[in-house]
């Protein structure tokens, strides 16, 4: 009866806690290849909570799409700024930043759903506009990286840096959509080096 009583009086998770396990929840639930769509009630369910209760944490379903684009966000950006600071070449930071990005991408599948948009298809339309600003964010830092590679003649560029970073973020783009398209089966990272010293930056 002890263990019993003990299990009842059990505290339940801090307010912050709370909103953590509901985004990690989230995101477990966008790991499912069907691509289901995500109700409040089926969130709640799998949490063990009341829809209300999801709501005292979040306003809306939104914003809990919300709170797992800022945790991309400052994961991804907290990693390449780790990279910029970095004694590496330019060149070389920039190879890492794209490999980041891959892993990040293989190791969250729910989130790369998030990153390409499959998973706000009929959400609210800011939560694209948000991560569409995300991506714009990644691109440019990658064209920072390749005017620093001129800046330092380890790589000189035929045409416009800016045509470079589109290209690696429609190339980044499309290794998270065969990511997705084949159920989190066809690794991002699978022969990145090849591909690197195919566009002649293997230095």
């Amino acid at each position: 009866m002890e263990s019993n009583t003990a299990e009842l009086k059990k505290p339940r998770p801090a307010k912050g806690e709370r909103r953590i396990q509901i985004l990690q929840t989230l995101a477990q639930m966008l790991e499912n290849p069907a691509g289901d769509k995500i109700t409040t009630a089926g969130l709640a369910k799998t949490i063990g909570v009341s829809e209300a209760a999801l709501y005292r944490h979040f306003a809306s379903k939104a914003q809990m799409f919300e709170g797992l684009i800022e945790f991309i966000e400052a994961s991804l950006f907290g990693l390449l700024n780790q990279i910029a600071q970095s004694d590496a070449s330019a060149m070389e930071q920039l190879k890492k930043m794209i490999h980041v990005q891959l892993v990040f991408a293989q190791k969250n599948p729910g989130m790369v759903r998030v990153l390409i948009g499959d998973a706000l298809m009929h959400e609210h339309e800011r939560l694209q506009q948000r991560v569409t600003q995300l991506l714009e964010r990644l691109s440019a830092t990658m064209k920072q990286t390749l005017r620093n590679a001129t800046a330092e003649n380890t790589w000189q560029p035929i045409t416009d840096v800016a045509v470079y970073s589109e290209f690696l973020s429609a190339w980044l783009m499309g290794r998270w959509h065969a990511y997705v398209r084949s159920g989190f089966t066809r690794l991002p990272t699978d022969g990145f080096d090849d591909v690197w010293f195919m566009l002649g930056w293997q230095r």
